[in-house]
């Protein structure tokens, strides 16, 4: 049935395609579970969550024709040789949030920051008061995509929140940079200051002697103290990094680290150095990610205001409270240029945010596509940072399947010319993007996406085996 708020979504949906926005209206939120996307847009498929992770999906990574699905209770393998038939091949039950992953060879990297009792897989959660309580870095072998195998655990200071990897030059190592925050002064191995990062170093021929080798200090100055305000208006203060992107062949990095942005220079990957730090003290509440534009000219981080839990894509909130900005690399600092945010307000139910993302190979354009929570998925071509736009979305309705502001999409990344959405509780979409600003994304094709680990666009046509 074509309705007057149907007919109004129909619209916003064109004028959104065409790189405009409209006043978004209480008409355009669609109805639990009803699907709605931009005409350039198609929804491929979906596939559930499996019955044996009942917890919520996090984050991916991709590797040849497989897909790695975070879960806070372990994490799945999918095919995708064929995307419109994309299918599951095994769960591996291994509880501990958030799973945060990077895949590297027959290896998989699994972050934890869920204090546990071990740290096995059957362990159960346990004070991080505990002494002899554990998190960190869980690293298993993939070589059988049926069967993994978890083969190593590393204790890291305040567990892994994220972690990034960092191949060195020879092929003989990867660095795994593990982001941390949280301390406490009852915590025994995590205890503030916290402004550190740890550098696990793993030799590939030999992933189990993988162990810390260095935990720098990134802010001696104590960073960002926080503005300890009523939501909406606060802004955290900096104990150590939320996440770290990595650009390891122009040896650079940027980091979103709760108080403040950074930018990195890691040309020794085991010692990385801040070259350059920017704060936001009007708008930006909790730095949460960063991603560079494939010149290594740019950097959009995106602010988790409300922990990604609350209701921040509405008319109280506006347009740059819960958004990106873009930054412009200049002189080796960071120069603000502009933000963006979905304009289409989300119901009080839906949990609505920038979270993770990563570029559309589009050479010669800035383009980018990422996951908004219960906001859905937005494709934003920044090749102007001062005014980016919208080119394509897609969103559901509320999510009724769980209970309010528990929802929507973690992570959103486009691979080998399609779009993979991880849904909290609804599994994992995939999605074709139809667009001439874009298509030309089709012919790129890569071996290797771990979307904190950046590599410059490959010849169309051309693929980097095992390679970002």
């Amino acid at each position: 049935m074509f309705t007057p708020r149907r007919a109004l979504i129909l619209i916003t949906a064109l004028v959104a395609a065409a790189g405009a926005t409209v006043p978004a209206q209480a008409a355009d939120i669609p109805a639990p579970g009803e699907i709605v996307m931009s005409p350039n847009i198609t929804h491929v498929t979906n596939v559930p969550k499996p019955e044996a992770l009942s917890d919520i999906h996090t984050d991916m990574a991709f590797q040849g024709d497989y897909a790695f699905v975070g879960n806070y209770y372990g994490f799945s393998v999918y095919d995708i040789k064929n995307p419109k038939k994309t299918s599951l091949v095994s769960s591996v039950v291994c509880p501990g949030g958030q799973m945060d992953m990077s895949v590297y060879g027959n290896l998989l990297f699994g972050s934890v920051d869920s204090s546990r009792n071990n740290d096995s897989c059957s362990s159960t959660g346990q004070s991080a008061s505990v002494k002899e309580s554990w998190e960190g870095m869980r690293i298993f072998d993939v070589s059988d995509k049926s069967n993994p195998k978890y083969i190593k655990s590393v204790e890291t200071n305040c567990g892994s929140h994220t972690n990034t990897l960092v191949p060195d030059k020879a092929g003989k190592n990867v660095y795994i940079y593990v982001s941390s925050y949280g301390p406490n002064a009852n915590y025994p191995d995590c205890r503030p200051p916290h402004d550190l990062i740890s550098i696990i170093k793993v030799p590939l021929a030999d992933p189990t002697s993988a162990a810390v080798i260095a935990t720098p200090n990134l802010f001696p100055d104590g960073g960002n103290p926080g503005l300890p305000l009523p939501y909406p208006n606060g802004k955290s203060a900096t104990t150590g990094c939320h996440d770290i992107t990595a650009y390891p062949e122009k040896g650079i990095a940027a980091g979103a680290c709760m108080g403040e942005g950074i930018l990195l220079d890691i040309s020794n990957p085991e010692q990385p150095k801040v070259t350059a730090q920017v704060r936001d003290d009007v708008n930006f509440a909790f730095w949460h990610s960063a991603t560079f534009n494939n010149e290594g000219t740019k950097v959009v981080f995106t602010d988790e205001l409300g922990g990604g839990s609350r209701a921040t894509c509405n008319a109280a909130i506006g347009p740059n409270k819960g958004a990106n900005a873009y930054y412009d690399i200049a002189g080796g600092q960071l120069a603000f240029k502009g933000y963006f945010k979905i304009a289409r307000h989300q119901a009080d139910t839906e949990n609505c945010v920038a979270h993770n993302g990563s570029l559309i190979p589009v050479k010669g354009r800035d383009v980018m596509v990422q996951a908004w929570y219960q906001g859905g998925i937005s494709v934003v071509d920044f090749t102007d940072s001062v005014n980016p736009k919208e080119i394509a979305f897609f969103e559901r309705g509320p999510d009724e399947t769980a209970p309010p502001l528990d929802g929507g999409f973690w992570s959103a990344y486009y691979y080998n010319g399609y779009i993979y959405g991880s849904d909290f509780n609804l599994g994992l979409d995939v999605l074709k993007l139809n667009d001439p600003r874009t298509n030309q994304a089709n012919s790129v094709k890569m071996g290797l996406l771990n979307a904190q680990t950046q590599g410059s666009y490959p010849e169309h046509g051309r693929g980097v085996p095992g390679g970002n």
